[in-house]
């Protein structure tokens, strides 16, 4: 099939062909994905080199599990962003372990003075930590718009859109997770969140 036959095929339609191994199917799930994946891993990571690893991990990764794309579970988008989502957080986790051990093995840290607010510091790393952990126990569609939401700063209607889900139903998972959320950090919701 010519490249463009292939835009007039659905994202689901492409990845069966995909699925057979059809390079130029995913380069047109690439063109309509990668732009959202690079934002979505930008503003996860911060730093564009970082998030242009980060996609390209991604869309290789992809393509050699094209087979796994489950179109009951969600749309295409919705799995390209949960992809690129959870390699920018091995990416983020890898490069703060590597800075960490840098620092320890050379003794910096020891010589450098400490931050004038050190138990304020201390008191919000224990918040990060506990809306992290209270992050990771919710549902996953719940966990996912709001870290869309919160971290990716996108709107209810685009979140809809990257999803294929109704806004509706963004907004539903979006209150029972900050409802969830609340219960779980008490207090410091109003503070984390």
């Amino acid at each position: 099939m010519r490249r463009a036959d292939l835009r007039d095929l659905a994202d689901e339609d492409l990845m069966a062909l995909v699925r057979d191994g059809q390079a130029r199917a995913f380069e047109v799930v690439f063109d309509r994905h990668s732009g959202p994946a690079f934002s979505l891993a930008y503003r996860m990571c911060g730093r564009r080199g970082l998030a242009e690893e980060v996609v390209q991990e991604a869309f290789i990764s992809l393509w050699r599990s094209g087979a796994r794309y489950d179109r009951t579970r969600g749309s295409v988008r919705a799995w390209v962003l949960g992809v690129v989502h959870n390699r920018a957080i091995d990416a983020l986790r890898r490069h703060v372990a590597r800075d960490s051990r840098d620092v320890a093995d050379e003794g910096i840290a020891e010589r450098l003075p400490a931050p004038e607010l050190t138990d304020v510091e201390a008191a919000r790393r224990e918040q990060s930590t506990a809306v992290r952990g209270a992050l990771a126990a919710l549902p996953q569609e719940q966990r996912q718009v709001i870290e869309l939401a919160y971290f990716g700063g996108f709107s209810h209607s685009q979140i809809a859109d990257m999803l294929g889900a109704p806004v509706g139903t963004v907004k539903g998972r979006m209150r029972l997770g900050l409802a969830k959320l609340r219960l779980s950090l008490g207090d410091r919701a109003e503070v984390a969140v």
